[in-house]
C-alpha cells in the first residue's frame, strides 16, 4: 500500500491512498463469505456457495463494494501511521478507483482535519496575580450554620411568610380564562426564596399567612401554554421555619466525630482553608490558561469547531426537551435572539477547541504520561461529582465511548499543572504563591474524592435525623 499526504491548510490534509489488489483480496474473500451466508442458491448449503456463483447472483461490483466498505477503516489507519498525521474530526472519503479486474488497484482520497502545530511560549515570562488566601471567622461560622441547618427541624409558626420559610401551598393558573391543568397542584412544599418554582411566586408568598391567597402574573416556560402570560393564584396552607439545634458540645458529637464545638470549629477551619486552596488553584489554572491563549496562535480546524458548536446547541435543546418553541421562549426571556444564541454557541466552540489543542500541545511538549492510578482517581472524583457509584459511572462512559476523552482530560490537566509550576504567581499583596504545594500533590484527587464521600455521608445522616424529627 502507498500513501501520500498533501497539506491543504494548517489544520487540514488530503491523503491519497493506493491499495494493490493482493492486499484487498482478504477483504474480498470475507465479503464473499458474508454475502454467501445471506443468499439461498438451490443445490448449495448456506455458506457453501462458490465465489463465481455469488458473483453471478449479486454482481462482482456488489462484492467489491462490500469489501471496500469493510476495508476502508483499516487502510485509512495504515495511511495515518505511514504519513504521521494526527487526524481529528470526521474524515471525508472519496473512492476514485475500484479494482474490477485482476491487477487493478483500489484508490481513494481522504480529507480530514488534523491537529495544527502550536508554538508554545517561554513559561518563565508568564506572571499572574490572584486574590489573597484568607480564612475568616465569618467563613467558619457560615460553615457551622450550614451544618446546623442540615440537622435542623421544621416547626410550624403562626405568622406571615418570610424568606427562608418552608410553606405548603396550592397553585392554580389560567391563560385567557382557560385553566392550565399542568399548573394545578395542592400541598406543594416550597422553600421561600429558593426560586425553584415559577417566577414571581416567592415575591407573592412573602407576607401571607396560613389560609391567605394572592394572585400574580407570570410567563409559563413549559407545557401547552409555554411562553404565554398566565394569571396564577397561590394559597398558603401552612408555614414552617427551620429551628436550628443549639451550638454546643452535644451537637458537635451528633454532627461529627469531635467531642467539643471548638474541635469542630478547628476542623471546619481546616476544611474552609482547603476549599479556598482548591479555589485558588482553580483561579491560577484559569489565569495561566487565559495568558497562554492570549500569547499563542492556534489555527482552528473548521469542521471540528462546527461539530462542537452543533453539540453546544444540541445540549441546550436537550435541556428543553428538543422543544424549539420552548427554546425560543427562553431566549426571548433572556433578551436573546436565535441568531445571537447560535453565534454564542459558535464562539464558545472556538474557545473550547482552542483550549483543547493548546493543552494537547503542552502535554506533548511535556511528554505527559497518565498511569492507571491517576485515571482511577479521576474516575472516582468524577463519579462523586455526579453522585454515581464508580462502577456505574465507568459503565456509562464505556457505553458512550468516552473513556479516551476521560484519559485525555487527565493528560491535559497534568500538562497545565506542569506549566503552572513554571510560571510566576503572586497574590494581591505581591507575595509569591507556592504553586508546588497546590499542584504537585499526587494524592490530591484521592483526597477530593474522600472529602466528597464524607460530605455525602454527613448530608445523608442529617436528612435521616431530620426526617425522624419531623415525624415526631
Amino acid at each position: 500500500m502507498k500513501s501520500a499526504v498533501e497539506n491543504l491548510s494548517p489544520t487540514r490534509v488530503k491523503l491519497t491512498v493506493e491499495v494493490p489488489s493482493e492486499e484487498l483480496q482478504p477483504h474480498v474473500d470475507a465479503a464473499l463469505k458474508t454475502i454467501g451466508s445471506q443468499i439461498q442458491v438451490p443445490g448449495f448449503r448456506a455458506g457453501k456457495v462458490p465465489a463465481r456463483i455469488i458473483e453471478q447472483r449479486v454482481g462482482k461490483g456488489a462484492v467489491i463494494q462490500e469489501a471496500v466498505n469493510e476495508a476502508l477503516p483499516e487502510f485509512f489507519g495504515k495511511a495515518v501511521d505511514e504519513t504521521g498525521v494526527e487526524p481529528i474530526g470526521q474524515p471525508e472519503v472519496d473512492i476514485t478507483e475500484v479494482p474490477m479486474a485482476d491487477g487493478e488497484q483500489l484508490k481513494f482520497t481522504v480529507e480530514v482535519d488534523v491537529r495544527p502545530e502550536v508554538t508554545l511560549p517561554d513559561y518563565d515570562g508568564v506572571e499572574i496575580s490572584v486574590d489573597n488566601l484568607e480564612v475568616t471567622d465569618e467563613d467558619v461560622e457560615a460553615k457551622l450554620t450550614e451544618l446546623r441547618e442540615r440537622f435542623g427541624t421544621l416547626v410550624g409558626v403562626d405568622r406571615a411568610v418570610e424568606t427562608g420559610d418552608f410553606v405548603s401551598i396550592d397553585l392554580s393558573a389560567t391563560v385567557d380564562g382557560k385553566d392550565v391543568e399542568d399548573a394545578k397542584t395542592t400541598g406543594l412544599s416550597h422553600e421561600v426564596g429558593s426560586g425553584n418554582l415559577i417566577d414571581g411566586l416567592d415575591e407573592a408568598i412573602v407576607g401571607l399567612k396560613s389560609g391567605e391567597s394572592k394572585e400574580f402574573k407570570t410567563t409559563l416556560v413549559a407545557g401547552e401554554f409555554a411562553g404565554q402570560e398566565a394569571d396564577v393564584t397561590v394559597v398558603v396552607d401552612s408555614v414552617k421555619e427551620r429551628e436550628l439545634p443549639e451550638l454546643d458540645d452535644e451537637f458537635a458529637q451528633l454532627a461529627s466525630e469531635f467531642d467539643t464545638v471548638e474541635e469542630l470549629r478547628g476542623d471546619l477551619r481546616e476544611r474552609v482553608e482547603q476549599n479556598k486552596k482548591l479555589g485558588q488553584a482553580a483561579d491560577i489554572r484559569d489565569a495561566v490558561l487565559d495568558k497562554l491563549l492570549e500569547a499563542v496562535e492556534v489555527p482552528l480546524p473548521e469542521a471540528v469547531v462546527k461539530e462542537q458548536a452543533d453539540a453546544n446547541v444540541h445540549d441546550v435543546l436537550h435541556q428543553v426537551g428538543h422543544n424549539e418553541e420552548l427554546l425560543e421562549t427562553a431566549l426571548k426571556a433572556q433578551g436573546t435572539t436565535r441568531e445571537e444564541f447560535e453565534t454564542q454557541a459558535r464562539e464558545s466552540a472556538e474557545k473550547q477547541v482552542k483550549v483543547q489543542l493548546l493543552l494537547d500541545a503542552i502535554a506533548d511538549a511535556q511528554d505527559v504520561q497518565v498511569d492507571q492510578q491517576e485515571l482511577q482517581e479521576h474516575i472516582l472524583f468524577q463519579s462523586q461529582r455526579y453522585g454515581m457509584q464508580p462502577a456505574e459511572f465507568i459503565q456509562q462512559i464505556q457505553q458512550a465511548g468516552q473513556l479516551p476523552a476521560l484519559f485525555q482530560e487527565v493528560r491535559r490537566g497534568k500538562g497545565l499543572a506542569d506549566v503552572v509550576l513554571e510560571v510566576t504567581v503572586k497574590d494581591a499583596d505581591g507575595n509569591a504563591v507556592d504553586t508546588k504545594a497546590l499542584f504537585d500533590r499526587e494524592d490530591a484527587g484521592e483526597e477530593l474524592a474522600e472529602e466528597a464521600a464524607a460530605e455525602e455521608d454527613v448530608v445523608a445522616e442529617a436528612e435521616e435525623i431530620t426526617s425522624e424529627a419531623d415525624e415526631k
